[in-house]
């Protein structure tokens, strides 16, 4: 095991500076000048945005740059928000909490009901039920997601009055709780039909049917047998969409108003600030990363047959 950690790890380093790279050249091929765009319409001394560019290391070659950006990464340091002279890790510090509870709010949705949807409708496969649920979960991935989050807010927040149509205080889960649906109605469509499709083709598996002859339980063969080797393909999906609902909060945060790491990078974009963009997606990588790698490990877990060399 600790063998296959090691050499897991030591495969994320390409991964993370071909990750680190693409963006950080993305991000210095956009039009405009950030530095010159702090003064706005203002009239100012080219001398002095010159200045500036020297003082952030931005007149240097494009290695360079990314090297010392490197550099400062294995210090903790993700850069200088050029609007404001911050460091981007104390802008992440500020936005990022607030994006790891929606993200989290909406994976803990995603999982419960996804997977209770999803079992549900395998153990009742090609019947009424199951039926229903495929037709919700195809409307779920037809929807786009700022679709749904404008309907919400209509039906629920300004019709029902039931919710506040923005979140105005990000520690509240209660206010957390509408967007954290919206930002999840994707992933819990693709949770509910991979768990479905799984169930019902490990029901007619020869092991389940052994299982029954034996006179177990009908909860022992489900919830032991059954569930447990059929959750390896929806562990994998989930595992890689913990980065993309962290990711994907850009448009939910943007339409309820949440201050979290989506609107720092939509504001960071607007004001072609390619530093910021860039430190936020580091973090992004890294924890993709990680989830990934605890992805493996949790096959050992639910399928004894796994072994790692």
């Amino acid at each position: 095991m600790g063998r296959y950690v090691a050499r897991r790890l030591l495969q994320m380093i390409p991964v993370f500076l071909g990750s680190t790279l693409l963006i950080f050249l993305m991000m210095h091929a956009l039009p405009g000048d950030p530095v010159r765009a702090m003064w706005g319409e203002q009239a100012i001394d080219p001398s002095q945005i010159a200045r500036v560019k020297h003082d952030l290391g931005l007149d240097l070659p494009l290695w360079h740059q990314y090297w010392n950006y490197l550099s400062g990464l294995f210090q903790g340091d993700f850069g200088t928000q050029i609007a404001s002279q911050r460091p981007v890790a104390d802008v992440i510090a500020d936005a990022f909490p607030v994006t790891i509870r929606l993200a989290l709010f909406a994976f803990v949705f995603t999982v419960v009901v996804g997977i209770s949807l999803g079992v549900l409708a395998g153990l009742r496969a090609d019947r009424l039920l199951d039926k229903g649920v495929l037709f919700f979960t195809l409307l779920l991935v037809s929807v786009p997601s700022f679709v749904l989050g404008y309907a919400f807010q209509f039906l629920f927040a300004m019709k029902l009055g039931w919710l506040t149509p923005t979140v105005q205080n990000s520690e509240d889960f209660g206010q957390l709780f509408m967007p954290a649906i919206v930002l999840g109605s994707l992933s819990l469509a693709y949770v509910t039909r991979l768990t479905r499709t799984s169930i019902a083709e490990n029901l007619r598996a020869d092991y389940i049917r052994t299982a029954v002859a034996k006179g177990l339980p009908r909860r022992r063969v489900v919830g032991v047998h059954l569930l447990r080797n059929s959750l390896i393909p929806v562990v994998t999906f989930l595992g890689t969409d913990l980065g993309a609902l962290l990711g994907g909060a850009v448009v939910t945060e943007g339409i309820f108003n949440i201050n979290g790491v989506g609107r720092v990078i939509y504001e960071a974009l607007n004001r072609h600030e390619g530093s910021t963009v860039t430190g936020v997606v580091t973090l992004l990588v890294i924890v993709y990363l990680l989830a990934s790698l605890l992805v493996d490990l949790l096959y050992a877990v639910l399928d004894p047959r796994i072994r790692y060399a």
